[in-house]
């Protein structure tokens, strides 16, 4: 008859009839309650798959990085298209620079007749300018369409004296083409330091004046013309005296253009 062993006894000596079972082996690791679980998930799902309270956030936050993403990829494409457009148009330029070989044409006044200057008389001014402008191209390939809308203004110090216009017409290359333009102004009253002045310079036989043209010009090439193109010349011009038959004591003209 097999002994009942009962909790809190001893256990049977190595005389009886008993098989223990072997004790289990240790280990560090805590051993849960009875009724709780360990669950093991691996670590990229922790990251990759939000609780769900957080699932939204992460949806809005996922869709914004897409967005972002999106739009670097826009920019890029266009900033690669910007950069290929100006790298063509440098490429036409140096082309066409070297085959046609292009030179601003050079501009100066040869003569000016004045009229019109009564600086005795305290009434307004009506001073006339007949001015002779010398415009030279010197290319091979290239003519020059000078079109309506251009001015030409005289003045000493600040004040304008008179305004005209050049003639409309075509120079053909290697050109050099004398223009006389009328220039007339009305009504024109200088302050007494001005008369004193322009009377002192007159005296001396240096008389300055400043001319200011702006032309729109069209260039040539081949069959090929291009946009409306405007041609700014100021030159710096000194008189002996105020009178038709003045002449040129110096001159001095800049040129420049403003492509658009």
């Amino acid at each position: 008859m097999a002994e009942r062993i009962y909790p809190g006894d001893s256990p049977p000596s190595s005389g009886e009839h008993s098989n223990p079972k072997p004790a289990p082996p240790s280990s560090d690791k805590p051993i849960p309650q009875p009724g709780t679980y360990v669950v093991q998930i691996p670590k990229d799902q922790v990251y990759r798959v939000p609780p769900p309270e957080n699932a939204r956030r992460y949806a809005h936050l996922s869709k914004r990085k897409s967005s972002r993403s999106t739009c670097c990829r826009c920019c890029c494409c266009l900033l690669t298209t910007i950069l290929s457009l100006l790298l063509a148009a440098a490429i036409a330029a140096a082309v066409i620079y070297f085959v046609l070989k292009p030179e601003a044409p050079n501009y100066s006044v040869e003569s000016v007749a004045i009229k019109g200057f009564n600086l005795t008389s305290p009434s307004p001014l009506s001073p006339e300018f007949d001015v002779t402008v010398r415009a030279d191209n010197g290319n091979d390939k290239i003519g020059i369409y000078y079109e309506k809308g251009s001015s030409v203004n005289v003045y000493y110090q600040d004040v304008n004296l008179s305004n005209g216009a050049l003639p409309v017409f075509y120079q053909p290359t290697n050109n050099v083409t004398l223009f006389k333009t009328a220039l007339k102004g009305s009504g024109i009253e200088l302050t007494a330091a001005s008369l004193r002045s322009i009377s002192n310079d007159q005296s001396k036989g240096t008389v300055p004046f400043t001319l200011k043209l702006r032309a729109p010009v069209k260039i040539k090439a081949g069959s090929v013309k291009t946009w409306k193109i405007t041609v700014k010349v100021t030159c710096k011009i000194t008189v002996d005296k105020l009178t038709a038959a003045s002449k040129i004591v110096s001159k001095d003209c800049d040129y420049g253009v403003d492509l658009w």
